[in-house]
């Protein structure tokens, strides 16, 4: 049943791809990651994670975009099968600078109890040659669903290897925020405000990208009051994806 579930939240992403008018830029893909992993925890229970997106260039730097990803039942999120995420973004380049910003909404498909969650975010990146390096803001505003607010900071940077397929990714975060409701605060920030950090290596072949990435985290495997804490796939993990743009 839960194999059903993950097609059902792939083929829903999949046609609404497919509606887009034909005239618009789009952008779209399939992923299969052995582990979701965000902020160095994760929103698939450990397990392997498909999922959809699709993005639509609109007119004065603005984009409206959607991602589909099956969350495989994760605690975390209350047991939820999936979520989908609308995104409108916006991004400007200013010589070699580049800013963007967002707002998005995590909607969650069977999960146990109202557990969606909006969030804005910005970031700004300079690129010299093959390398960029960036700042990057997320907040999530005060809401039940996250019991309390949620803001994350990170620096990000990513190098092309001259010459080759490869490029290699680094990035280190810090999450913090108010707590009204310790156990649903746990879902974003287990055992209270943290570190993390991660780093990659990328492959691209045309459409084709294939990663490895290593994550990690400062938060202690020790047992929790609230169920939406998962501390066990919160550690340092190794996760492949593979990307395929359509």
């Amino acid at each position: 049943m839960a194999d059903v579930r993950i097609a059902i939240v792939i083929a829903a992403a999949l046609s609404s791809v497919a509606a887009l008018p034909s005239a618009a830029q789009v952008q779209a893909g399939v992923e299969l990651a052995t582990d979701e992993r965000r902020r160095g925890i994760s929103w698939s229970e450990g397990k392997a994670a498909p999922s959809a997106y699709a993005r639509v260039d609109l007119p004065a730097g603005f984009d409206l975009g959607a991602r589909v990803l099956a969350t495989r039942g994760d605690p975390r999120h209350g047991g939820a099968d999936g979520v989908v995420e609308p995104t409108l973004g916006y991004s400007r380049d200013l010589g070699g600078f580049r800013l963007d910003g967002f707002a998005t909404a995590h909607l969650f498909t069977g999960a146990r109890g109202r557990l969606d969650y909006g969030e804005l975010g910005a970031g700004l990146s300079y690129s010299l040659g093959p390398a960029q390096a960036g700042l990057e803001a997320r907040y999530a505003p005060p809401q039940e669903a996250i019991g309390g607010d949620n803001l994350y900071l990170a620096v990000r940077g990513r190098i092309g290897i001259p010459a080759t397929p490869w490029t290699v990714t680094g990035s280190a975060g810090h999450s913090s925020g108010r707590v009204d409701d310790p156990q649903r605060a746990a879902r974003l920030r287990p055992g209270g405000s943290y570190n993390d950090w991660s780093l990659g290596v990328q492959h691209v072949t045309g459409p084709l990208t294939v990663g490895l990435e290593y994550t990690g985290t400062d938060i202690r495997n020790l047992p929790d009051a609230s169920s939406f804490a998962v501390r066990e796939h919160a550690g340092n993990r190794l996760a492949a994806r593979i990307a395929l743009g359509i």
